[in-house]
C-alpha cells in the first residue's frame, strides 16, 4: 500500500505542477496541445476539445505543450495568434511562472495545517540515557538554562554543549577534553553540575546523552503561517546552498533524486502520516525551488529570457537561447546523475533513515 500511496503523492504533484501552467495557459488564451503525466512514448491519452490529455511510459515527471514555444516554428494563420511567443512577455511569465507557484502553494498548504500538530522541544529534560555522561548528573525535570554560563535559546544552548570537543581525532564514544558547565533548576532552586561530553558518529557532535521535553506549539492562524514560511525558507536556502556547492564533495553527498524521495515518500508513509506529509510538502517546494533556477529547460530559464526580452526590448533569437540552454541541460543531467547515483548508494547502504 506504501508503494501505491507514495506513487500517488508523487504524480499528484506533478499533475498539479503541469496543471498550473495548463489553466494559467488557458486563462490567458493560450493554446494548449498536450497535457500528460510522465514522458513519452505515449501509453493512453484522450483528447478533449483542443487538447490532449495523457500518460506516458517514463514515469520522471510531466510536460505541458503549448502552441508556438519554439520562435522560428511556423504556426498555421487560425492558431498563430494564440502561440506562446505571440504573447507579451507578461503572459508568458505568468504561465511558465505557475507551476511553480503551485509547489509553492502546496507546500505551505500543507506545513501550515501541520503546524497545529507541531510539539517544540522545551529546555527541560525528559530523559537520561544510562551509562551516558549526564547519566547521575542530570534528573528528568531539571530545567537548562545555561552552559558555561552562557545564557540563551535552546539552540544556542546545544551548540556551546558541542564546543566541547575530544583531543585529537573525535572518534565514537570519546570524551571531551574539558567538562561542560550546566546550570539548572531542579526543585525550584538553581544549581550548576558539570559533566563531559561524547563525541557521537552518527549525529557528528558531543553529546551528553538525554532527551529534551516537548510542548505543543499551539499556534493560531498567523503563528502557523509564520511557522510555515520559516520551515520553506530554511528547505530554499539549504537547497540553493547545496546546488551552488555542487562540486563540493560533501554537499554532493546531500543531494537526492527522483528515486530517493519516492523511497522517502514511502517509507514515511509507513512510519507515519504526518511525517509523509511533511515530506511530500518539502519536495514539492524543492521542485519550486529547482525549476526557478534560471537556465533552460527549466521554468526560471523560461522566466529569464522573457525577462531579458522586456530589458532589451526585442525577441531574444531562438540559437542564442539554445547555446544558452546547454548550460542548464547539463545541470539538470548533473543534478540527475549526482541524485540517482546517491540514491543507488543509500539504497544498497544505509538505507534512507526516516525515522
Amino acid at each position: 500500500m506504501s508503494w501505491a500511496l507514495a506513487f500517488a503523492g508523487f504524480a499528484a504533484l506533478i499533475i498539479l505542477h503541469e496543471a498550473g501552467h495548463m489553466v494559467a495557459a488557458k486563462a490567458v488564451g493560450m493554446r494548449v496541445e498536450r497535457f500528460f503525466l510522465f514522458f513519452p512514448p505515449k501509453l493512453w491519452s484522450v483528447k478533449r476539445g483542443e487538447t490532449e490529455y495523457g500518460i506516458g511510459a517514463i514515469p520522471l515527471g510531466g510536460f505541458v505543450k503549448i502552441t508556438g514555444m519554439n520562435p522560428d516554428e511556423e504556426l498555421a494563420p487560425e492558431v498563430a495568434p494564440r502561440g506562446y511567443y505571440h504573447q507579451p512577455v507578461w503572459k508568458r511569465i505568468v504561465v511558465i511562472a505557475a507551476g511553480p507557484f503551485v509547489n509553492l502553494v502546496i507546500a505551505f498548504v500543507i506545513l501550515f495545517f501541520l503546524a497545529f500538530d507541531v510539539a517544540e522541544p522545551t529546555n527541560t529534560v525528559e530523559s537520561v540515557q544510562p551509562d551516558s555522561p549526564a547519566a547521575s548528573i542530570l534528573e528528568p525535570g531539571d530545567e537548562l538554562v545555561a552552559v558555561d554560563g552562557k545564557r540563551g535559546e535552546l539552540p544556542e544552548l546545544r551548540d556551546q554543549i558541542t564546543t566541547h570537543e575530544c583531543a585529537g581525532e573525535q572518534t565514537q564514544g570519546c570524551r571531551a577534553e574539558t567538562p561542560a558547565e550546566l546550570t539548572v533548576i531542579r526543585d525550584g532552586r538553581e544549581l550548576t553540575v558539570s559533566a563531559r561530553p561524547a563525541y557521537d558518529a552518527e549525529a557528528d557532535r558531543p553529546l551528553l546523552g538525554f532527551a529534551y521535553g516537548t510542548q505543543p506549539l499551539n499556534p493560531g492562524i498567523g503563528g502557523a503561517a509564520e511557522w510555515s514560511v520559516d520551515r520553506m525558507w530554511e528547505v530554499t536556502s539549504r537547497t540553493v546552498s547545496i546546488i551552488a556547492r555542487i562540486f563540493d564533495a560533501e554537499q554532493r553527498e546531500q543531494i537526492s533524486g527522483v528515486v530517493g524521495g519516492y523511497e522517502v515518500t514511502r517509507q514515511s508513509i509507513e512510519f507515519d502520516t504526518r511525517q509523509a506529509l511533511f515530506v511530500l510538502g518539502l519536495i514539492s517546494l524543492s521542485l519550486a525551488v529547482i525549476n526557478l533556477f534560471p537556465f533552460l529547460p527549466l521554468d526560471g530559464g523560461h522566466i529569464f529570457w522573457s525577462l531579458v526580452e522586456k530589458v532589451r526590448g526585442r525577441p531574444v533569437p531562438f540559437r542564442v537561447m539554445e547555446r544558452a540552454s546547454v548550460i542548464g541541460f547539463v545541470l539538470v543531467l548533473m543534478l540527475f546523475a549526482i541524485g540517482l547515483t546517491n540514491d543507488i548508494d543509500r539504497l544498497s547502504g544505509e538505507g534512507f533513515d526516516v525515522r
